[in-house]
């Protein structure tokens, strides 16, 4: 990330690393970044655009480009994806996270952390993932999760995906923590979801940070605390 910014600079092209911070969606750093941008160097448009939604009780990496940069969008879209996640065993919920509340139990005690990492490890390589129905996935011109908030019945085809890297980091059941490697369109809650199906139980997400997109990693990121800082103490030529 630059020390400094200038009009110029984000008008010709900026590639900002952002932690996301929980509960905020994709779009609410989107137009807090433009509005910061438009307050500072007094411009009345400016192009910004985020190059991969992470859902809002996620945290972590976000590639925001503004101006000329937002050309390059689908390149960083199409980059593989880290993260790690936080999931809960025997217990599922319609959205697969904290969204909603718990619908169904399930017992989780057979597991144990061998099985657990042979399950983990059966999903490593190419898959058939059907996405959760709280999703932006769009079914006659209607977002999913529009429909499903409303009780509507909606039934979503299965994506390829594939996953790369599956490492179980910390476990105590009914609750582990995994870090995944995986391609573009990947639903991590619909992994955990799967997962827990793959035990004989059930599973939802819990917690979830993007670690790195491509080469870019988080622990280059900076929150949007430092970002406003940064612009708002430019000083302007």
């Amino acid at each position: 990330m630059n020390t400094e910014y200038s009009e110029e600079q984000f008008l010709e092209g900026q590639v900002l690393l952002i932690n996301k911070p929980l509960e905020w969606t994709s779009f609410d750093v989107v137009n807090k970044i433009r509005l910061i941008i438009r307050k500072r160097f007094g411009i009345k448009k400016i192009k910004v655009g985020h190059a991969g939604t992470l859902d809002p009780l996620a945290t972590g990496l976000v590639i925001v480009c503004t101006g000329k940069a937002t050309k390059q969008i689908d390149q960083y879209q199409g980059m593989e994806k880290e993260y790690v996640a936080s999931v809960c065993l025997g217990a599922t919920t319609p959205s697969q996270d904290l969204e909603s509340e718990i619908d169904q139990r399930f017992p989780y005690e057979h597991i144990t952390q061998a099985s657990l990492e042979e399950a983990l490890q059966s999903f490593v390589g190419d898959n058939d993932q059907i996405p959760p129905v709280f999703s932006a996935i769009k079914i006659n011109g209607r977002k999913s999760y529009d429909l499903a908030r409303k009780g509507a019945e909606v039934e979503l085809k299965a994506r390829k995906i594939n996953i790369n890297k599956m490492n179980l980091i910390s476990y105590d059941l009914p609750h582990f923590t995994v870090e995944v490697g995986c391609s573009k369109g990947t639903y991590i809650r619909s992994l955990a979801r799967d997962i827990g199906e793959k035990l004989n139980s059930g599973g939802h997400l819990t917690g979830l940070i993007r670690t790195h997109i491509g080469a870019y990693s988080l622990e280059n990121a900076i929150s949007m605390e430092e970002f406003q800082e940064k612009v708002m103490s430019t000083v302007t030529k």
